[in-house]
């Protein structure tokens, strides 16, 4: 059960990062009046959402298994790959969108 969990930790803490960074940039684009669109602090709160959620992904790699075998690898290419979709899928909503 244990490895189960490992291996699908990774795109579970990706899935998170979508839903809380989408989830805030649809509350604060539904908030804005006027064309000036998002504010540097609410672009300030995105990038910091955006990094804390890769961040998260520490403990994960902290708490992998280590050794050959695919029972050891495929929570590590699970992770990795839940961090990379981290880093390109959030990387447009927090750095480069408008309301």
């Amino acid at each position: 059960m244990r490895w189960l969990a490992l291996l699908l930790a990774g795109p579970m803490l990706w899935a998170f990062g979508f839903v809380l960074i989408y989830g805030l940039h649809g509350i604060v684009c539904a908030d804005v009046t006027g064309p000036e669109g998002l504010t540097s602090a609410t672009q300030i709160i995105l990038i910091g959402v955006w990094v804390m959620s890769m961040l998260a992904f520490i403990p994960l790699f902290i708490r992998l298994p280590k050794g050959p075998g695919l029972h050891t690898r495929l929570p590590r290419v699970a992770a990795w790959s839940g961090l990379v979709a981290t880093a390109f899928t959030l990387f447009p909503v927090a750095l480069a969108t408008s309301c």
